[in-house]
């Protein structure tokens, strides 16, 4: 459906869209003037933990994240929400909570939003914010000798289903609600610090079919280094244990055959870089020359960052050593 549907909004018809159906990213951005932009995206989700507070803030950070993602601000949200008429009021009242509350501690504000009635319940975020033309964050923008980034341990998918299947893991899944409340909001301030081009956030496709659309736009290959992925608490014994998710296994059949796993790496390991993530971190492409600039700014400001492999010129591609 999307071909015919972006063959109505030809770049050339509509020059100040920057990003859209054409170019595909984390969010829609249109230009204003010379420099602002508008950044739009919207997401929005079933529960992913029992405490409606807490599910509220997190599918808040996660839709706020493809702001971020771009290189921009947040302005103002608007909630989508769908409720089963059983849900108590005290509990939808919590999860808008939670979510206004997220987008307050990301500079923005509440601005209104829809409900209906729906069987299971649904929550989520329009979003809108700014960025400057010209420092744009994108998908395509990596280029041989780029060093890549991660801003936040893989493993949420995993630990979270394994705390659903078989209800252990408390502290595992505790580590896990801890790094999907933190915004991207900080980290994406300092990679437009570094005057980075290249990010995305790291969610539903994992980190490997995120990096797929990274280097399949740039037009470049990448090579990770699976030790030095960082792994959230309990993930890799959960994906040892033989808890996968669907999510995982679609990943694997649409990135899968762009990958090339080197021998000897732990298929418990191989799994979670498949791992679907709900407000996972920000994947960062930067500029070897200024990779040690900005790990110490990351390191100034407390920002968690790991160092997880390197971009190459070559046919498109993925090497997990």
């Amino acid at each position: 459906m999307l071909s015919p549907l972006a063959g109505l909004f030809e770049a050339a018809r509509h020059p100040n869209l920057l990003v859209g159906l054409g170019v595909a990213d984390d969010a829609a951005v249109y230009r204003i003037n010379a420099t602002t932009a508008v950044v739009a995206t919207l997401d929005f989700f079933a529960p992913v933990v029992d405490d409606a507070y807490t599910y509220g803030a997190i599918a808040a950070a996660n839709a706020m994240s493809d702001v971020f993602a771009m290189g921009g601000e947040v302005l103002f949200a608007l909630n989508i929400a769908a409720f089963p008429e059983s849900l108590l009021p005290a509990q939808q009242t919590a999860i808008l909570r939670g979510g206004a509350e997220k987008v307050a501690a990301a500079g923005g504000v509440i601005a209104g939003g829809h409900t209906i009635w729906d069987v299971e319940p649904k929550y989520g975020l329009s979003v809108t914010g700014v960025v400057h033309p010209g420092r744009i964050l994108s998908k395509a923008g990596l280029r041989p000798g780029d060093v890549l980034y991660l801003t936040k341990p893989l493993g949420t998918g995993t630990i979270l289903s394994a705390a659903k299947n078989q209800g252990d893991g408390e502290g595992w899944v505790a580590a896990a609600i801890g790094s999907m409340l933190r915004l991207n909001r900080h980290a994406s301030h300092l990679a437009q610090r570094a005057r980075l081009r290249a990010a995305t956030d790291v969610s539903g496709f994992g980190l490997l079919g995120h990096l797929w659309e990274m280097v399949s736009r740039s037009g470049v290959a990448a090579t990770i280094d699976a030790g030095g992925v960082p792994m959230l608490p309990g993930a890799r014994e959960c994906s040892a244990s033989g808890v996968h998710t669907g999510g995982e296994g679609r990943n694997r059949e649409w990135a899968g055959p762009h990958v090339a796993m080197a021998p000897g790496i732990d298929p418990d390991v191989a799994a979670l870089l498949y791992d679907p993530q709900t407000s996972g971190g920000l994947l960062l492409g930067c500029p070897a020359r200024r990779a040690k600039a900005m790990e110490a700014a990351f390191a100034a400001d407390g920002e968690p960052l790991w160092r997880i492999g390197r971009v190459t010129a070559g046919t498109p591609g993925i090497t997990v050593r």
